[in-house]
């Protein structure tokens, strides 16, 4: 049976193929460090674990739960939105969502019709665009300049637009380069969209995660008219260690959720019960431990940064959020003789064991990702290997 066009056109996560190799190689008994998902390693927090243990003995976690998410949670939400960033929402413009991942295509399916555009800064999160094709709107790429820190400008976002631009996306701090859109660079791209009646994307997913005195600004924050025109993604997989629990949320406009929830409702039905009795408790609970692990991705960035830096050919800015590294390697793929960062990446997993994510998949055919979200031993011996591979690839090319 042939596949649907649909299918066809899709192009596969870079992240989860990289992540599933480097799995399947260590499977086979082969020594290797994966710095490919966007994955901490730490454990959920105990309290969050106990939660969900009581959900399961008070029968909570049997039944279906509703679309948008148990209310509890629903207005969890709102309450950790008004606590951290002085927000206001109704528990009615909420919808809990199978990851945050979900959340953000199950917005595409409710706001986009064929040929509708959404502009996507360039690097991007891998499923950005995929996700917007899976609605049949059109990816709009703008790219984001390294001199700039990868951020677009509204003078760029000015020229992408058309009369279909429905959206743009803005990731901050972003997947891939860690980086964080300054306040005003944020009211600037505000203005700009509600100017122009261009809902903002707000995937705010890695905002408690930064580092060295940078701080998070929610664009929502920036004035009531850009809170109206703005859809919040979030979700507690980063910063409460919960990637496998898979719950995220969207905040907004209502007829928007209300579209969502529709969606959902003919999709997953709701999101998983007991899972959403542990995002309780993540986001009313104790915040010790977010603290704690906040501060140990800092200081794996403020180890592995340099180490990376100097690596031949290697042009790295320090990224300010998140837990990535995005380096440009252009140079170091001419030290070794490779046109390909995809082939290099190849090879270097093949023959030091060491995997990285190419960093075509987010639109950047110059750079890798490094995630630092594992343990400062692996992250120190990973680029040992990866020096010795340049090493001995720059010997045989002279």
């Amino acid at each position: 049976m042939e596949l649907s066009k649909r299918a066809q056109r899709l192009e596969p996560s870079v992240t989860l193929a990289a992540a599933a190799k480097a799995k399947a190689l260590k499977a086979q008994g082969r020594d290797i460090l994966s710095l490919t998902v966007g994955e901490p390693d730490f454990a959920t927090p105990e309290n969050i674990q106990e939660a969900a243990i009581q959900a399961i003995k008070n029968g909570k976690a049997s039944y279906y739960t509703p679309t948008a998410g148990i209310p509890e949670l629903r207005q969890a939400i709102v309450d950790y939105l008004k606590q951290h960033y002085q927000l206001d929402y109704q528990a009615s413009q909420t919808i809990v969502t199978d990851g945050a991942k979900f959340a953000l295509y199950t917005l595409f399916q409710t706001i986009l019709d064929p040929s509708d555009e959404v502009i996507i800064p360039v690097p991007y999160w891998v499923s950005y665009g995929e996700q917007v094709k899976l609605a049949e709107g059109v990816p709009v790429f703008v790219r984001g300049e390294e001199a700039n820190e990868f951020k677009v400008t509204v003078e760029q976002l000015e020229a992408a637009r058309s009369e279909k631009t429905k959206a743009v996306i803005i990731n901050s701090p972003s997947n891939p380069t860690g980086m964080i859109y300054t306040k005003e660079e944020l009211l600037a791209i505000g203005k700009w969209a509600v100017a122009n009646n261009i809902l903002i994307v707000a995937d705010d997913i890695y905002g408690r995660l930064v580092y060295n005195g940078n701080e998070f600004t929610p664009i929502a924050t920036l004035g009531e008219a850009i809170r109206e025109q703005t859809i919040i993604i979030n979700g507690v997989s980063k910063t409460y260690a919960m990637t496998g629990w898979r719950i995220g949320y969207a905040v907004g406009n209502q007829a928007i959720i209300d579209g969502m929830i529709t969606i959902a409702s003919q999709s997953t039905s709701n999101p998983t019960a007991v899972s959403q009795y542990a995002a309780v408790e993540a986001l009313r609970g104790e915040q010790d431990t977010v603290e704690e692990m906040r501060q140990a991705f800092e200081e794996r960035l403020n180890r592995l940064y340099p180490l990376v830096a100097v690596l031949p050919g290697v042009k790295l800015a320090k990224p300010q959020g998140a837990f990535y590294l995005f380096p440009n390697v252009k140079e170091t793929l001419t030290i070794c003789g490779y046109s390909n960062v995809t082939e290099w990446v190849e090879d270097l997993l093949e023959e030091t064991g060491v995997a990285l994510v190419t960093g075509e998949g987010f639109g950047a055919s110059e750079n890798v990702r490094l995630s630092y979200a594992t343990n400062l031993g692996t992250l120190e011996e990973a680029v040992l290997r990866i020096a010795q591979f340049i090493e001995s690839k720059s010997q045989n090319e002279s």
